[in-house]
């Protein structure tokens, strides 16, 4: 299988590590129009790279999207009419998501969005227990870091997270609320209170302290920042029934025995991080997706793609709003 990774910075090379241990014999080319990066990832992972689809006569199957979010669109585009199938990054904004759909779907093609943390463990277990509890529950959660943390090795006002239509909350919020919305049920209602803590020099509200109301009667507080210090991810969810606490990590996810009244560990699966970036990134969850996509590709049927993201991404706007 011919693969081409479009966009060769952290991302991209995370799918390109990803899939050479996936399957040491697929064949990987990456395309990126920065000279530095295309000499470094050739370098690094002995591929062949190309600074645009244009200086190549290969004949792809699948394309990885790892570019900036605002580029997507018409890459996803490019790509469905050269006949790939396609794994995007989150995209933050729907441009071209319809004519996108209706051209994959016209050419047969696996048009598939990431949402790393449906493929956590983690969110997968608490999704599960509350869904099998049934009854209404509250949740506290707190996700942060200090924006210039992100990418500490580039310049920030170069990183598409500084912008204010790609902006860090808003995709923090592109990230959380797929897999929050499968645990607790349909977002109906938002309350928002924002604010700027930094000094930075950002055109957008660092802060958000958002009240959250399900469908099904689930209610919870989401804190997300990009002013943190200390990079955070903490949730609580409670009911009568369920006490459940996760601090971001897989061996920080705890469940109270209601019988005994013991915090009991909850240990769901493996664990593998790199160096670099924060310690609640687990390399499991990235490999998972990209799993799932080729099971896609043969037939399976996503959990969660553009349609779904459409709408969540609606929820987000009237969050910035």
């Amino acid at each position: 299988m011919n693969i081409c990774v479009i966009g060769l910075g952290s991302m991209g090379k995370r799918r390109i590590r990803l899939l050479l241990e996936k399957d040491s014999e697929l064949t990987i080319t990456g395309i990126d129009y920065n000279d530095e990066r295309v000499r470094n990832v050739s370098e690094q992972y002995h591929i062949p790279c190309y600074s645009s689809l244009d200086h190549t006569d290969i004949k792809f199957d699948c394309a990885f999207i790892c570019t900036s979010p605002l580029s997507h669109g018409k890459i996803i585009r490019e790509c469905l009419n050269r006949d790939c199938h396609i794994f995007s990054e989150i995209n933050l904004i729907d441009d071209l998501y319809e004519e996108n759909m209706c051209l994959a779907k016209e050419k047969n093609k696996v048009l598939f969005l990431s949402s790393t943390p449906i493929y956590r463990s983690e969110m997968q277990y608490i999704s599960g227990k509350v869904r099998k509890n049934g009854k209404p529950c509250v949740y506290q959660y707190h996700v942060g870091q200090y924006l210039p943390d992100w990418h500490p090795w580039d310049n920030l006002k170069d990183f598409f997270v500084s912008s204010r239509v790609t902006n860090g909350c808003r995709e923090y919020l592109a990230i959380e609320l797929p897999w929050m919305q499968m645990a607790f049920g349909k977002i109906t209602g938002v309350n928002v209170i924002k604010q700027k803590l930094t000094q930075l020099e950002l055109d957008f509200p660092d802060t958000y302290l958002i009240q959250l109301t399900h469908e099904n009667g689930n209610r919870g507080n989401l804190l997300v920042d990009v002013v943190s210090r200390q990079s955070v991810r903490h949730l609580e969810v409670i009911n009568e029934d369920i006490y459940i606490r996760w601090d971001g990590k897989p061996d920080s996810l705890y469940e109270k025995d209601i019988q005994t009244g013991e915090l009991i560990q909850v240990l769901t699966g493996e664990y593998v991080h790199t160096p670099g970036y924060a310690d609640w990134i687990n390399e499991t969850a990235y490999a998972n997706e990209i799993n799932m996509f080729f099971r896609v590709i043969d037939g399976a049927k996503p959990v969660y793609g553009f349609a779904e993201d459409k709408e969540t991404l609606k929820i987000i706007d009237e969050i910035e709003r």
